[in-house]
């Protein structure tokens, strides 16, 4: 168990915690779940002791060891794969290093041999002489193959770095695991392993994730960030989803309610508290009045963005036909006589392990890329909109984001009109003259979105644009996707969005040199 009594944390007048108590117990899987900056990864830093609160405390059972994923990829460059992973135990990894030094000395004393009885005997208490299967067998869960294991880290991929990483938290049985976007940078195999192995797990999980259906498979309990606050929900996201929209209802019911009840009394004390006969009455009313509580409700640090994409016009018969498409990417073909027809009315969910074949037959779609054989012919009545995993080429221009939209929108709209848009996409007020070179990932993203949403495309193409959105966002791109009436081509290790957007999927495999 891990228990939080009054923590308060702020960064100079901005508040983001406000006595904050809350308890972890063993055995349930926690998401912590809140708006982009509302303290979810901070939270999980003062949790594990990485930073301190201003006010507060953090009780941990004397004998409970917390994990972490951490989050710097190059912490472990001189350190090989292997070696990272039993880092993740720090006593046992301590252990193994003394067993180790102990093992080696030429004049091995009557102390020494005292000394490794005694690690002898607390190694085996740990388990320590499975640790090495324990370690390979979440590497392989993972997809980290045995090729890589004795690599030094430096010698690895990022998303490779973040397996490992991931594998060093999970490693040991931890009896509290802290988790921070632990599906980033793995493939669907690898996102489907981790949850079967923590549904297995019996100690305490808390997970900070936008990965709805990854949560709605894992969690037993939500723990909601909003108003400086954390209230814990009981079922996974999708009850919390509900449950959330259910209490904000019953609130504003409740002060619609109490609003009009308070109108009532306030006129007939307006009318009849001169008259005589009425005047015990008027008073009586006079008491409930100011009894009558009507709450301000509080301004949530959610906030969903408008996203809604208008085709200029409607599909003819004729969509796309995509003939014997072949492509090679340094050295390597990725696309191998590639065949598709598009019939109205499809939204084509693109699925597999081959994330650079689905990229170049997009950027081919859209006209960012030639193949080296082969033909794709759309319809005379298409037009396309592309939005690209990569987008940092949209943003080479240091200008206003009013300038960067206004080169997307009608030749017949002004900059109010820009400035409107932008205000939907959650870049009110100031923000709007926010330069392009300070914008996060998410931002971009819904820059990216809002240019597609100016184009009037009636097909629309889409690589992985679920990345960096915060659940807000993800939750109103999935609705505007939804709401399309024509065609959509898209990428995504979302799963919610797949499930509920794609009415065809394609699976796009590697071609294995190496049979």
């Amino acid at each position: 168990m891990i228990h939080a009594s009054d923590i308060a944390l702020s960064y100079g007048k901005r508040v983001i915690f406000k006595d904050v108590n809350i308890k972890f117990t063993a055995g349930n899987c926690y998401g912590l779940i809140g708006a982009n900056g509302a303290g979810k990864s901070t939270f999980l830093k003062i949790l594990s002791g990485q930073i301190d609160a201003d006010k507060g405390e953090v009780f941990v059972g004397a004998r409970e060891r917390i994990a972490i994923l951490n989050q710097d990829q190059f912490a472990y460059d001189e350190t090989t794969v292997a070696h990272t992973v039993l880092m993740g135990h720090k006593r046992l990894h301590e252990i193994m290093v003394e067993r180790e030094t102990l093992y080696a000395k030429t004049d091995f004393t009557e102390e020494d041999g005292i000394r490794s009885g005694e690690l002898e005997g607390e190694f085996a208490e740990m388990n320590g002489y499975e640790v090495e299967s324990e370690a390979a067998a979440l590497l392989s869960g993972l997809g980290v193959g045995e090729e890589l294991r004795e690599k030094k880290m430096r010698e690895l991929e990022g998303g490779q770095k973040v397996r490992v990483l991931l594998a060093q938290a999970l490693f040991g049985n931890p009896d509290i695991l802290l988790l921070d976007e632990p599906t980033n940078n793995l493939d669907s195999k690898s996102i489907n392993w981790l949850e079967g192995f923590l549904e297995r797990f019996q100690n305490t999980v808390i997970i900070v994730s936008h990965d709805r259906h990854f949560l709605n498979q894992v969690c037993t309990h939500m723990a909601d960030i909003d108003y400086g606050h954390i209230q814990t929900y009981a079922g996974n996201y999708d009850f919390w989803l509900q449950a959330s929209e259910l209490a904000q209802h019953q609130r504003q019911d409740a002060n619609r309610k109490a609003e009009t009840k308070a109108k009532d009394l306030k006129d007939f004390i307006a009318r009849f508290s001169s008259n005589a006969s009425k005047a015990k009455q008027a008073t009586s009313r006079k008491k409930l009045l100011d009894k009558l509580e009507i709450g301000d409700l509080p301004t949530s640090s959610r906030k969903y963005p408008f996203i809604h994409f208008k085709p200029g016009r409607s599909c003819g018969d004729i969509i796309l036909e995509v003939k014997d498409l072949c492509k090679n990417i340094d050295g390597v073909q990725v696309l191998n006589n590639f065949n598709l027809v598009i019939n109205k009315g499809e939204k084509i969910g693109f699925v597999g392990l081959n994330g650079p074949a689905i990229a170049a037959l997009f950027q081919i779609l859209a006209g960012e890329m030639e193949p080296d054989s082969g033909s794709c012919r759309w319809g005379i009545t298409m037009t396309a909109s592309y939005f690209p995993r990569e987008n940092s080429a949209f943003f080479a221009k240091d200008v206003t984001l009013v300038d960067w939209l206004s080169e997307y929108t009608p030749v017949t709209e002004g900059e109010s009109y820009a400035r409107g848009f932008l205000g939907k996409m959650l870049f009110s007020g100031e923000e709007a003259t926010k330069k392009t070179s300070v914008l996060s990932g998410g931002e971009k993203v819904r820059c990216m979105l809002s240019k597609m949403m100016l184009s009037d495309a009636n097909a629309l193409i889409l690589d992985e644009p679920t990345n960096h959105l915060d659940l807000e966002s993800i939750t109103a791109l999935n609705e505007g996707l939804q709401n399309f009436t024509e065609i959509i081509l898209f990428s995504s290790h979302d799963q919610t969005l797949m499930n509920t957007v794609a009415n065809r999927l394609i699976e796009i495999l590697p071609r294995w040199r190496d049979r």
